[in-house]
């Protein structure tokens, strides 16, 4: 599990397995696909219900039944994908996980029994990857734009995209599990209790429902467990073939509210595991359609956990979305391309000749280039700290592609190419980061340093070789000397290198 990204590399032979693990609020879901003539083929699904969100306490901590459930699970999805190369298997945590005090108390455990390390995703980076598998399992029109909405248990997704590529992403704190338990936490249903609910969350909604319907769709998707099972209701009512409408949703309701408590639920169609949740669930869509002001939603069979095999497979390519990421940020802060480039140039230079003797490898190599490209980022905001003004907005932005870990990751590099480096620094990345990250940081800085004076000319001569914490730069004698200003920076850079505990040694020849 050294590997930061798990990029699945293409070209992609014929029968080539991929492996994508949703870790939901409500559902674990594994999809083992092959590869077969540039299209996905599924050759297994495992779901497993293990509410994960019903554990999830105000302190934000999780119960032990089930964090043993989620647990086992994860070993035996583990047993499944052993044979699956690591870089072709891609594991998301989502709502849930995020709301952890200390994600790392679940993630550890977890990742040592599925056996690859788990991302942790925010809400519209969850919501990408909902339409991503959405739009491939659906081929989407030419020109036509779609709406999404995907109530997990934990949290509702809801997405505008146009072919496929979403426009519009938001992700609201109202879910399946998480609106019964707000609702309905005692196990009584109400006529009242459900209009304060639906008003409630319809209010949620209004910060960008707006925005919404003035873009507008030519046709409404659902996806997820909550929308299937709503439709198969509504088709087991006879009201529709399958899809939920505004004339069926209101039946539907109704019938679910004869039940005086939610163990007494009894609609047609409805399965039993769905049955504790359907209540929370179904108030969501409620709400949707009255906010939206939605007529019809089609059910899709696809979900995240299809989108992240779609991603795999452009991550690989040249569709990786975290390119297209990087270069927003580039334009967005108005970063100097050429002496990104410049930094970019020498870091690589550096990570080839060190990559063996530190153990790094092509993900670590991707992040450390991505990170030379965004390290002035800050200096729009100001020039003084400014590598803690770009650690911040990498940090706290939603940054498609990334995973929450891939942004602290990025984050920790920008945040230590230059000052002191604090013990606090790399906090936020797990123990079998760290290693990887300091290194990183270390060719970064050496990078940054040599080039801080913008100069355009090349380098004459560096070699670089690394030996356990201990990292030996070699540089022309004559050029270093003709340097004074330079040759002090570098200097000042053995003393700050202790904070990554590496030892900088300087040779001229």
């Amino acid at each position: 599990m050294n590997g930061l990204l798990h990029t699945a590399r293409l070209p992609l032979k014929d029968g080539d397995l991929l492996a994508a693990v949703d870790l939901g609020s409500n559902s674990f879901h594994m999809v083992v696909a092959s590869y077969v003539l540039g299209q996905l083929r599924i050759v297994d699904r495992i779901k497993e219900t293990i509410r994960l969100a019903e554990g999830l306490t105000a302190a934000g901590e999780l119960a032990a039944p089930e964090r043993e459930r989620a647990l086992e699970c994860l070993a035996r999805f583990g047993q499944r994908v052993r044979d699956i190369p690591p870089q072709r298997v891609r594991a998301i945590a989502t709502n849930t996980v995020r709301r952890l005090a200390v994600p790392q108390s679940f993630l550890a455990p977890a990742e040592s029994a599925l056996g690859h390390p788990i991302e942790v995703v925010a809400g519209r980076e969850e919501a990408r990857l909902i339409y991503l598998g959405v739009a491939h399992e659906q081929p989407p029109k030419a020109g036509h734009l779609r709406l999404v909405i995907d109530i997990g248990g934990g949290s509702t997704e809801f997405i505008i995209g146009s072919g496929f590529e979403a426009i519009e992403r938001e992700s609201v704190q109202v879910g399946s599990i998480a609106t019964t338990r707000r609702f309905f936490g005692d196990g009584k249903l109400s006529r009242k209790a459900w209009r304060a609910g639906v008003s409630a969350v319809s209010a949620e909604l209004q910060q960008f429902a707006g925005t919404y319907r003035s873009l507008g769709w030519n046709e409404a998707l659902g996806s997820s467990g909550t929308a299937r099972a709503i439709g198969e209701i509504c088709a087991a009512m006879k009201l529709t073939k399958g899809a939920i409408t505004a004339e069926a949703l209101p039946q539907v309701r109704d019938r679910l509210l004869q039940a005086e408590r939610i163990a007494d639920i009894n609609l047609p169609g409805l399965s039993s595991d769905r049955q504790p949740i359907i209540a929370g669930g179904l108030l969501v869509m409620e709400a949707a359609f009255e906010a939206l002001g939605l007529s019809r939603v089609a059910v899709s069979k696809a979900a995240m956990r299809e989108g992240i095999l779609y991603d795999m497979i452009g991550r690989g390519g040249l569709d990786d979305p975290r390119e297209g990421s990087v270069i927003a940020l580039m334009e967005r802060y108005g970063i100097d391309r050429a002496q990104a480039q410049r930094v970019e140039d020498t870091a690589m230079l550096l990570f080839e000749q060190v990559r063996d003797d530190w153990s790094l490898d092509d993900d670590d190599r991707l992040m450390l280039a991505r990170a030379a490209r965004l390290h002035e980022l800050g200096l729009t905001i100001a020039h003084s700290k400014y590598h803690l003004h770009g650690a911040y907005v990498i940090e706290n932005s939603d940054i498609a592609g990334f995973s929450q870990q891939q942004q602290q990751f990025l984050a920790s590099l920008v945040r230590t190419h230059r000052r002191r480096v604090h013990k606090s620094d790399f906090d936020a990345l797990p123990d079998r980061l760290l290693a990887s990250a300091r290194r990183l940081a270390a060719l970064l800085r050496v990078a940054v340093v040599l080039h801080r004076g913008h100069d355009p000319a090349p380098i004459p001569q560096l070699d670089a070789r690394a030996d356990g914490d201990r990292l030996v730069l070699t540089l022309s004698a004559d050029w270093f000397d003709s340097r004074p200003l330079l040759k002090a920076d570098v200097r000042a850079e053995q003393d700050y290198f202790s904070g990554l505990g590496i030892e900088l040694v300087i040779e001229a020849a």
